[in-house]
């Protein structure tokens, strides 16, 4: 320890339950030389907690033995010290009363440990393992605060890719099932179909392989960096962990600063040599065109594709929804209650009206008619009068003409071909119609829409059609029967009450309405069951254009979101957890919903332009997310624990909250209002290999993401702005307008500059002021985040707390500082397995194998090394 080493710096460690136990082994050096990281060690001491609580003046003097345990080589006076017992204390008078051998212990007692209920610190099953450390800085008035970073794990990086990875294997397994049962089709759709579905069972074997191996691991928390290109662990995010820095100033309110650390959401294991998955979907969509025609079908854009999914979707989930509010019906009418009849009759208009309206849609009716196509023995109309002329020409069609499939494209969409020819569903197919056949082709096009003999085109629209009239007639007979029964008790006289009663029996109104109910129902159980046929032929022309890389894209794009959807709800349970006071917090989440602001410090260059690409659509997928606060069943650390559900167009989680504070919530919350979420992603690289990306690469995709992000964050204050009153916002020392904020970030957005941090701090501070949820990210959220994290809490320190000035480094230093296990002297670089400083001179060499990408960048190494040799030896 150097000899004028100020004591005001103080470290402590806050122990769980249980702690008197824990031993505690002090060891104090002697430094020869701090720029060299040069000391011996004089001696060492142990002792437990529980000595140190139980002594009458809270202070132990222990005597330093040598390493040999022999020697003595002083005394150290650990001292125990309370929180807020520095308040009023200078820092000269503690710097002569405490000798250059003694240092005190910060040690906090029982209830000032890190969860605290009152405070509404992280508590409950999801956050776990604390580590906590404890600083005493000066303010700028010569007062004292009390800084204590806790850091946590939570169970979150496990259970949400569990879950996640269950749901997609109930999500494969029923996509599976709809292909089986899509019916005969022709040979040539039909061993599509097989290829198709043996790739499914591909992937729901590797899905449950991983789901076993997950399960098998017990007691971990999270991702270490060293696991990150681990194929069963590949779900999980990478080092995810929950930041607190708790503020406590004399006479004022603590405050509390959150933040989520976590690695970037990527595919690791699967690498990164071709680029990550924007780069790959885009030259994905462009090979699916042309191998769509290839393969003999419709080519569907992505957005319709989505629309096909949300289809089958809501269609699952309305259908037994509209049946059971159909059967409320029916028991309200048996009871004879007319506030029930009409609420039931309200709740069951809703639904079907959505119903109705989601299927309103030309891509089913374009669906259905390509599904006809594709039944063995179909023939188009065009072919027919081709046929018919062939005969009268004294020519026989052969089968080979069979199983056509329409290529008209829908509205948006690109064509199969590029003019409306007819296509065999055979591989082995019918020749292209040439001399008069294709005239006949060009001058009718709209032959070429297939039109079978049994099939009506206009068919879909009138069952689609049915459903809407048959919730007519049913409104219309309720409406019939509480007339009647008004009308009737309004003018009966009394000697005829009895009479009235009897005619109308509990059970009239349901005999009368049992009918209509009974059709409506077989309606839009009809409508189901074509609607998802033909949505599943849809995904199955998909997953035909896409075989097999679609595949291996939408696996790696699972992975990415997992990732992504642990940290969110890891992010958004914790910030819940802190605003549950808040009322303007409350009115915004319901009203409004929050940002969650992810901070990225890739760079973009090499395979961390991969990462990148990566994140970004990880992050972009999130806003298909929503969550919904429940109330759980008891207060058992099992059901506090969020619930996933849903599928890949869309998941909520549930997050279960105790009774007693799921009562305090607004009504709109309480009755399961979905909560949204706006994700954002900022990025600026801020490392080496940045530097050369700015000088001799590309950093378009940076630029893009961060203009892009910042029309979504522009947006979402100005829809905030319209729904929730500014006062709810939290205030901050600094009075900076936000409106004024967002203007700044959207020029330096635009603001061609190299490394401009500025971004970053902006639209963390535009979070912050938004009540949002913060992250950041690196590669493996370790060297790059902490700086980014202790810098940020010390610029709050200062900004919101008057730091003094003079501490502001000191204060960075000492939350920075972390010695490794194994050498005390020596820091290393995680990430680069080398020692930070004294690093040898071959680390100021380009790796060849990077310069070699350019004739110009290999002279520029030539130049860079021979003038770095020179210096060397001059």
């Amino acid at each position: 320890m150097l000899a004028n080493k100020d004591p005001l710096f103080l470290t402590g460690v806050t122990f769980p339950s249980g702690y008197p136990e824990t031993l505690v082994k002090l060891m104090v050096y002697d430094v020869k030389d701090k720029n060299q990281e040069s000391g011996s060690l004089l001696g060492s001491a142990t002792f437990s907690v529980g000595d140190l609580l139980r002594t009458k003046d809270e202070q132990l003097t222990l005597n330093l033995r040598s390493s040999d345990g022999v020697c003595t080589a002083g005394t150290v006076v650990v001292s125990r010290l309370k929180m807020g017992e520095m308040e009023g204390v200078e820092v000269d008078h503690i710097a002569t009363n405490t000798p250059s051998h003694r240092c005190p212990l910060v040690c906090e007692p029982a209830h000032h440990c890190c969860i605290d209920q009152e405070e509404t610190l992280l508590t409950g099953p999801v956050f776990r393992n604390p580590i906590c450390k404890v600083y005493t800085f000066q303010t700028s008035n010569s007062k004292r605060m009390i800084v204590r970073e806790q850091m946590e794990e939570c169970t979150l990086s496990f259970s949400i890719p569990k879950q996640l990875l269950s749901l997609y294997i109930q999500e494969d397994i029923s996509r599976v099932q709809d292909l089986t049962e899509l019916g005969e089709l022709s040979p040539h759709w039909d061993n599509l179909r097989k290829e198709v579905i043996t790739r499914y069972g591909g992937i729901i074997g590797s899905y449950q392989a991983t789901l076993a191996e997950l399960n098998k691991i017990t007691g971990c928390s999270f991702k270490p960096s060293c696991c990150k290109a681990q194929k069963s662990l590949e779900f999980i995010p990478i080092n995810l962990h929950t930041q607190r820095m708790r503020v406590s100033c004399l006479k004022k309110t603590d405050a509390f600063y959150d933040i989520v650390t976590v690695g970037a959401p990527a595919a690791h294991f699967q690498g990164f040599k071709s680029g990550g998955l924007q780069r790959l979907l885009s030259r994905y969509e462009a090979e699916k065109k042309s191998f769509s025609t290839a393969c003999q079908c419709i080519y569907y854009s992505p957005e319709h594709t989505a629309k096909a999914q949300e289809v089958l979707s809501i269609t699952s989930l309305l259908q037994p929804l509209i049946t059971s509010l159909a059967d409320q019906l029916l028991q309200a009418a048996q009871e004879h209650s007319s506030p029930g009849l009409r609420d039931a009759l309200k709740s069951l208009s809703d639904k079907t009206e959505q119903f109705v309206h989601t299927l309103k849609d030309e891509l089913v009716k374009s669906a259905l008619l390509a599904l006809h196509a594709a039944r063995p023995g179909y023939v188009s109309k065009s072919q027919k009068q081709t046929a018919v002329q062939g005969h009268h020409q004294g020519h026989i069609s052969t089968d080979s003409e069979q199983n056509q499939i329409p290529v008209q494209g829908l509205s948006g969409q690109s064509p199969a071909t590029p003019e409306p020819t007819v296509m065999c569903n055979n591989v082995e197919g019918c020749p292209s119609p040439t001399g008069d056949e294709a005239e006949l082709v060009k001058v009718k096009n709209h032959d070429s829409i297939p039109h079978h003999k049994e099939y009506d085109e206009e068919e879909w629209d009138r069952v689609w059609a049915n459903v809407a009239k048959c919730l007519n007639c049913v409104i219309a007979m309720v409406d019939k029967l509480q007339e009647e029964d008004d009308s009737k008790q309004e003018s009966a006289p009394e000697q005829q009450l009895a009479d009235v009663i009897t005619s109308h029996t509990p059970g009239d109104w349901k005999e009368q309405l049992y009918p209509v109910v009974t059709r409506l129902k077989e309606c839009v159980k009809e409508v189901v069951e074509k609607a998802r046929k033909a949505m599943t032929f849809v995904l199955l022309q998909e997953a035909v254009c896409s075989l097999p890389q679609g595949f291996a894209l939408q696996q790696r794009r699972d992975i990415v979101f997992s990732q992504a959807l642990a940290a969110l709800a890891c992010g958004f349970v914790m910030r819940l957890y802190a605003g549950m006071q808040d009322k303007g917090f409350l009115k915004q989440l319901h009203l409004v919903g929050l940002v969650a602001q992810f901070e990225s410090l890739l760079s973009t260059y090499s395979e961390e332009i991969g990462m990148l690409e990566d994140m970004e659509v990880g992050i972009s997928d999130l806003h298909k997310v929503m969550f919904k606060i429940t109330e759980a069943k008891t207060e058992d650390p099992s059901d506090l624990q969020p619930f996933l559900c849903g599928g890949r167009d869309h998941f909520t989680v549930e997050v279960p909250l105790p009774q007693p504070i799921f009562q305090t919530l607004p009504e709109e919350i309480k009755n399961g209002r979905p909560l949204r979420v706006f994700p954002v992603l900022f990025n600026v690289g801020i490392n080496e290999q940045q530097t050369i990306a700015e000088r001799f690469g590309d950093i378009s995709l940076q630029e893009r993401i961060n203009q892009k992000n910042f029309e979504i964050l522009d947006a979402y204050y100005k829809l905030l702005s319209e729904k929730v009153p500014l006062e709810c916002l939290p205030c901050f020392q600094a009075q900076t307008d936000i409106k004024e904020l967002l203007e700044t970030l959207g020029q330096n957005v635009v603001t061609k500059k190299r490394k401009n941090v500025e971004i970053l701090w902006i639209a963390g501070a535009i979070c912050r002021r938004l009540n949002g949820i913060r992250f950041t990210s690196c590669k493996s959220a370790k060297d790059r985040t902490s700086m980014s994290v202790t810098l940020e809490q010390c610029a709050l320190l200062r900004d919101e707390h008057q730091l003094s000035k003079d501490f502001f480094v000191r204060a960075l230093d000492c939350m920075r500082s972390r010695l490794t296990q194994g050498d005390t002297w020596q820091w290393e670089d995680p990430e680069a397995g080398t020692v930070t400083e004294n690093k040898p001179a071959s680390r100021h060499f380009y790796p060849i194998a990077l310069l070699l990408v350019s004739s110009h960048l290999l002279v520029v190494w030539l130049i860079l090394s021979l003038v770095f040799l020179l210096a060397k030896y001059q």
